[in-house]
């Protein structure tokens, strides 16, 4: 990377649909192969990385609770797909080569380590790529809060949002033609706007504890180097006066 990166911490939050490259259920191996990949370039870099991961790939809470279902088991089995996903995750980090530690809020001791606050720090510290799983433990919050809050938890300079779109759009890009992204946003921006880019809790936590969140395209092999250097299309959404730096 000939580009300066911006952070000395961040944390990456990528969708469960991410992981589904170009199926329509559950884990793309090589998708999941080039994500790890990426990751792997920016961790070489000396950017502290941790990562929250999705479930929707294998099951949303909100769609089996309109299928009948109670809402908090709904979301609990949802939580348990996040895990699933961390799993794998780890793994093609470490097939590349980087030491990564799954932390689920869920504790399930054969399998990961508990989340506890001071011990990914340490990881981090140490070297380590954290993976948190598991949302926050909680039903009826999103993995998009979970992100926040674990941002938040771990002194992150960014919360870096990688989607199937290259950012934040006025309207859906792949059903109106017309659509703009948008360069730059404020918090208050999205909540007007209702913009559908992360839920309204995890747009306020982030806000409170002035955390940029950075939207880019998580599918364009080398992306998230690149816009960590400041390159390549993204949506940055700060507090005014904000530096993006």
């Amino acid at each position: 990377m000939s580009a300066p990166l911006k952070f000395r911490r961040v944390l990456l939050k990528i969708s469960g649909e991410a992981l589904m490259g170009d199926g329509t259920y559950g884990i793309d191996n090589g998708t999941v192969d080039r994500i790890a990949a990426d990751m792997k370039a920016v961790h070489a870099s000396g950017v502290q990385l941790c990562a929250v991961v999705g479930g929707g790939n294998i099951f949303r809470g909100l769609s089996g609770a309109a299928a009948g279902m109670e809402r908090a088991n709904a979301d609990y089995i949802g939580m348990l797909a996040t895990v699933m996903n961390a799993l794998a995750m780890q793994h093609a980090l470490e097939r590349h080569g980087v030491p990564t530690r799954v932390l689920s809020a869920i504790p399930m001791a054969t399998i990961c380590e508990p989340y506890i606050r001071r011990r990914a720090t340490r990881h981090m510290e140490k070297g380590r790529l954290v993976i948190f799983a598991a949302g926050t433990g909680n039903p009826f919050f999103t993995t998009d809060t979970a992100a926040a809050l674990r941002a938040a938890e771990m002194g992150c300079d960014a919360l870096f949002k990688g989607t199937k779109v290259d950012g934040v759009y006025s309207a859906d890009p792949k059903r109106d033609a017309k659509a703009v992204r948008y360069e730059e946003l404020t918090f208050l921006d999205v909540l007007a706007k209702d913009l559908k880019v992360m839920d309204a809790s995890a747009i306020s936590l982030a806000r409170d504890n002035n955390i940029p969140i950075v939207v880019f395209s998580i599918q364009q092999p080398g992306g998230l180097a690149a816009v960590l250097a400041g390159k390549g299309p993204h949506t940055v959404i700060r507090e005014d006066g904000q530096r993006h730096a």
